[in-house]
């Protein structure tokens, strides 16, 4: 089931909920779906959820598709804000959306640096204790959220255009799979789901002639692939992965970020995952993305 929204007498109600860090994006996620047509209100107090949910239903199908801000300021925000949820979902007939996003904190505080703004929480002190009070609030709602968005790594374009791509295309009963590529000596993907290391596999690093390429490339590919323990690795990889999508979507999950990971992010993990690009995605409830994170960082 899609936890966005589904069928009602009054039409396909949507209610998405956007929450996360200052500074992560929330002004451009709430501009990029009220584009795409949804009501949006910014900074809505938890406590009011309720009632606008009445209204959506009452307006009979005038008012489909909504997005709420909610910025959470401390823990009776959160009470109110899972309250109110448990009661929309006992109460009427269609279900909600939870968008959280998030960035790491050296990139949070560059992004105040460069606005010269006060952190909310910190309005006298430096940003950074401002960010560490907010991620600790927020980590429970963290863990509820239906989906989560690293923006760490994205231009307001890039972002606006995760979005629209997001929801433009949810469809009912549907799961977007993204799997990404990563390098653990640059840090985990903080929106990851599942996280897969694959550095026990032989590293096409220490041959000369492929050090210079990604597994992107047909040479560096074919060089992981032929291994035997890459091909029971993949076997029992994809085995995992065919289990355990439907029970995400059977849980109401519209997306699933996959992350694999090698030393830099170069080779194996770029070969791999390119290989579940490849592999996953065979039913048409199902959309695969593959991107790699840090593939061309020597580069940039």
């Amino acid at each position: 089931m899609d936890k966005a929204g589904t069928e009602t007498k009054n039409g396909l109600a949507k209610i998405v909920i956007i929450t996360g860090m200052s500074g992560a994006g929330k002004t451009i996620a709430v501009q990029s779906l009220e584009d795409l047509g949804f009501f949006c209100v910014d900074n809505l107090p938890p406590v009011l959820i309720p009632k606008f949910a009445e209204l959506v239903e009452q307006s009979e199908g005038k008012i489909g598709r909504v997005a709420l801000v909610i910025d959470l300021r401390g823990r009776e925000f959160f009470t109110a804000l899972t309250e109110s949820l448990h009661y929309i979902r006992q109460q009427y007939s269609f279900m909600y959306e939870i968008l959280f996003l998030d960035a790491t904190d050296s990139v949070l505080v560059q992004r105040y640096k460069e606005s010269r703004r006060k952190h909310p929480l910190a309005p006298e002190g430096l940003p950074l204790d401002g960010i560490k009070l907010e991620r600790k609030l927020l980590e429970e709602l963290k863990g509820l959220a239906t989906q989560v968005i690293d923006t760490s790594n994205l231009k307001p374009l890039q972002l606006k255009e995760k979005i629209s791509s997001r929801f433009t295309s949810l469809q009912h009963n549907s799961i977007s799979i993204n799997v990404t590529s990563f390098g653990f000596k640059y840090g985990i993907p903080i929106d990851a789901d599942l996280i897969f290391d694959v550095r026990f596999l032989p590293n096409p690093h220490y041959v000369d002639e492929l050090r210079p390429l990604t597994g992107m490339n047909q040479e560096v590919y074919d060089y992981v692939m032929k291994w035997p323990e890459t091909q029971n690795f993949l076997t029992k990889l994809l085995d995992l992965m065919q289990f355990m999508i439907p029970q995400f979507m059977k849980e109401g999950k519209s997306q699933v970020v996959v992350g694999i990971g090698c030393t830099g992010g170069k080779h194996r993990s770029v070969s791999v995952a390119e290989y579940l690009g490849k592999m996953l995605g065979n039913s048409e409830n199902e959309t695969v993305r593959v991107s790699h994170r840090d593939a061309d960082r020597e580069k940039r």
